[in-house]
């Protein structure tokens, strides 16, 4: 039984999109939850903006970053600073349907072995406008199905904390530190179960690293070597990986 979910949310420069963040979180169905949210040094009003909200709610927790550390050290410092046995991640650009976590920890509650719990996701520009096209995703996927096409997106995990403790995310900004993660947690515990509904909005933003296509391809091939992946399984699982990515995002641009 899940007794309390920690929404781990990373901040940079999120002024104009983390209240829409925040408020999808707020508006859970499930309301045990505590929300850390990690400015790694803005430079907009994302801080007072955080600060608003940890005033009005006794559930958020602000940590304000002394140096600027990239997203992958902050999710790590939310995961330390957590108070629940049960880690949401989310994005600061990114929101939740109100249903999802509910979904996710009935998952769970019915197969209580379950490590880490993903969803499937739709997708919206930077201007608000919501694509035809959702990304689905299998109920229950392994390691090696993994390595062929990342269908963990961060924003939809919920994940066991001491999962995480054991399996940081790696802070090589050239790499996907998100899916060298899951690949590190999927050893240890062998699967995860995914939900096939679009309980996560994802914004498709140019200014991220996986914006820039042939960047997120060399990111890939990095991954894989960082995860220990031998060559030519690596080899093998990025080209699948790229036929997938070029299938995947050629259909959120056609709708």
């Amino acid at each position: 039984m899940i007794k309390g979910i920690s929404v781990v949310i990373p901040c940079y420069n999120a002024e104009k999109t983390l209240g829409r963040t925040v408020d999808s979180v707020l508006a859970q169905s499930y309301q045990d939850i505590e929300i850390i949210l990690i400015d790694d040094v803005s430079r907009d009003g994302t801080l007072a903006l955080a600060r608003e909200y940890e005033a009005k709610d006794s559930r958020i927790r602000v940590i304000a970053k002394a140096e600027n550390g990239g997203v992958a050290r902050a999710r790590n410092d939310g995961v330390k600073a957590a108070r629940h046995d049960w880690i949401a991640f989310v994005d600061s650009d990114d929101y939740w349907t109100a249903d999802k976590l509910e979904k996710q920890i009935a998952a769970v509650e019915r197969d209580p072995s379950v490590g880490l719990v993903f969803t499937g996701s739709a997708f919206v520009s930077e201007e608000g406008k919501r694509f035809d096209y959702t990304l689905s995703v299998p109920e229950r996927i392994t390691y090696n199905e993994l390595l062929s096409q990342n269908l963990i997106s961060c924003s939809s995990v919920l994940v066991k904390k001491e999962l995480m403790e054991h399996n940081p995310m790696p802070t090589d900004k050239d790499i996907h530190e998100d899916f060298a993660a899951w690949l590190s947690v999927l050893k240890e515990c062998g699967f995860a179960v995914g939900i096939n509904e679009p309980l996560l909005i994802y914004q498709i933003s140019s200014k991220s690293k996986s914006g820039n296509k042939l960047y997120a391809v060399k990111m890939q091939w990095r991954t894989y070597r960082c995860a220990g992946v031998g060559f030519f399984k690596a080899v093998k699982h990025f080209v699948i990986y790229a036929y997938r990515s070029l299938k995947k995002y050629g259909g959120i641009y056609r709708s």
